[in-house]
């Protein structure tokens, strides 16, 4: 989780391969108008975001009750939008990847994506930092940030049931 430019794609989609486990990216989940309004710079409101964070949980779920691990690379900006992404579920972790704005903005300006970089100011500005993550810093290289993670998941699941 993290704002735009994190690295929540890359990373996420390394670590999947890392893991061996499937890969979801939630920008695949939002829906044609709410691309369009992201495209020219609306911000999502609650009601824009709430049917798309309850269609990441269903299919969490459905990954979860199918003991099928995935790597979800989501926004998850606030702790509403996390109890309603993670619900109840158990054996969810977060993951969190910190950067500066500066950062962020540069890279958004090296990348091709439907997210316009106006709204990144409005990102940084209802973000709130996970209490219960594992936390890595964005501006490090995704190889060295995958393996961090790596470390940490493989060790919680050789201490899970």
């Amino acid at each position: 989780m993290g704002v735009a430019a994190s690295g929540k794609t890359t990373v996420g989609r390394a670590l999947a391969d890392t893991l061996g486990w499937r890969f979801l990216d939630a920008d695949d989940f939002h829906s044609a108008r709410s691309r369009a309004k992201m495209r020219a710079g609306q911000p999502l409101t609650d009601r824009d975001r709430l049917p798309w964070l309850e269609r990441l949980h269903a299919t969490l779920a459905e990954a979860v009750a199918a003991k099928r691990p995935v790597v979800l690379a989501c926004s998850a900006l606030t702790e509403r939008y996390r109890r309603t992404l993670i619900g109840r579920l158990l054996r969810v972790r977060l993951v969190y990847l910190p950067i500066t704005p500066r950062l962020a903005r540069r890279r958004i300006a090296a990348r091709t994506h439907f997210f316009n970089p106006g709204l990144l100011t409005n990102q940084f500005e209802i973000l709130e930092e996970p209490a219960d993550a594992i936390v890595v810093d964005a501006a490090r290289s995704p190889r060295l940030l995958v393996a961090e993670i790596a470390e940490h998941v493989t060790a919680e699941l050789s201490q899970s049931p």
